[in-house]
């Protein structure tokens, strides 16, 4: 089982465009997509198309159409009463596969409010793992995740951490024996933050992207996965690192990919599966989840992980050794 902890969800609306956003223009929308949202949420829409069991925790009335939505969409919820309405983001996409966000940053809530969903979660079923996934909510202190991550793990559960910014550097300063996630999923731009690099050097150099992960799982992480949109992803781990180059693909939207990709990497792991399988796995539920219109989750069907191609990286030096089409993916 997955458990997800997504303390600050949302309503997620997708406008489609049919062609390039002008400021100030006036459009005529395509469609309009209404999904509930919060990136642990997502990661449980995708466990449900995946057919993992999943329970989805967050703050949300009993009775609110969010819950109906979840329902309808087979998701298992655990409701902790919230601090306030649900918020709602607003996605624009274009033709060409870019994404404008607008993002609203939910209802306050008090340490009241935030021990309520710790203990309802701490409480709850173990799972295999627990993603604690997204923003905080204004009023948390950036230290939540950091010190939920430390209960978790003396509760003997593994833990994922999807997050940003504050929270994000909040965990990483936080690494210690019995505080460092069992998985960390940052992107290019949040790794270089969070180990004091270049992003713009990051992102165009697998390698020092290997080098920025190492650095964390030496501080206790038990893998870093960091993903990197169209370039794929680097999987770093104390046995090794591997970069995975995603099939072709036509972007439609990005929202949710990185959701996808965590997803991906957990099913494998729930399945047995080796290390660089994890990460074709990943690869391949984030490129499957860029093709489809808003936060819609790709099921199993979609995912090409046999098109994914997974080279070995030594993270000590320049030299890269190319694995080519190992026995799993024939």
């Amino acid at each position: 089982m997955i458990v997800t902890v997504t303390p600050n969800p949302s309503i997620d609306r997708t406008v489609s465009l049919p062609g390039a956003l002008v400021r100030g223009g006036v459009h005529r929308v395509t469609s309009i997509l209404e999904q509930p949202g919060g990136k642990g949420v997502n990661i449980s829409r995708a466990c449900v198309a995946a057919e993992v069991p999943t329970l989805a925790v967050l703050p949300v009335a009993e009775d609110d159409p969010f819950v109906r939505d979840l329902d309808a969409h087979g998701v298992p919820c655990l409701p902790v009463a919230p601090a306030g309405p649900m918020r709602v983001n607003l996605t624009v996409t274009e033709p060409d596969g870019t994404t404008t966000k607008l993002n609203t940053s939910g209802p306050t809530s008090t340490i009241d409010d935030l021990e309520a969903l710790a203990a309802a979660v701490l409480a709850g079923p173990a799972g295999d793992w627990v993603v604690l996934a997204g923003s905080l909510p204004p009023g948390a202190p950036d230290e939540w995740y950091a010190e939920l991550v430390a209960r978790l793990l003396a509760a003997g559960r593994a833990v994922a951490v999807d997050t940003s910014e504050a929270a994000l550097v909040a965990v990483v300063d936080a690494l210690a024996p019995g505080r460092a996630p069992s998985l960390l999923k940052p992107n290019a731009e949040e790794l270089a933050a969070v180990v004091g690099v270049d992003p713009v050097a990051l992102e165009g150099d697998v390698m020092q992207v290997a080098a920025a992960a190492r650095t964390l799982v030496d501080r206790g992480v038990g893998a870093v996965l960091a993903t990197l949109g169209g370039a794929g992803a680097v999987l770093v781990d104390a046995t090794g690192a591997w970069h995975a180059v995603p099939p072709p693909t036509r972007v439609v939207s990005t929202v949710g990919a990185g959701d996808a990709s965590l997803f991906g990497y957990l099913r494998a792991d729930l399945q047995g599966r080796s290390a660089p399988e994890r990460l074709a796995e990943a690869v391949a539920y984030g490129s499957a989840a860029a093709s489809l219109p808003g936060t819609t989750v790709p099921t199993p069907t979609d995912v090409r992980t046999a098109e994914v191609r997974i080279r070995s990286l030594d993270a000590a030096s320049s030299d890269t050794t190319t694995e080519g089409i190992p026995s799993w993916q024939n």
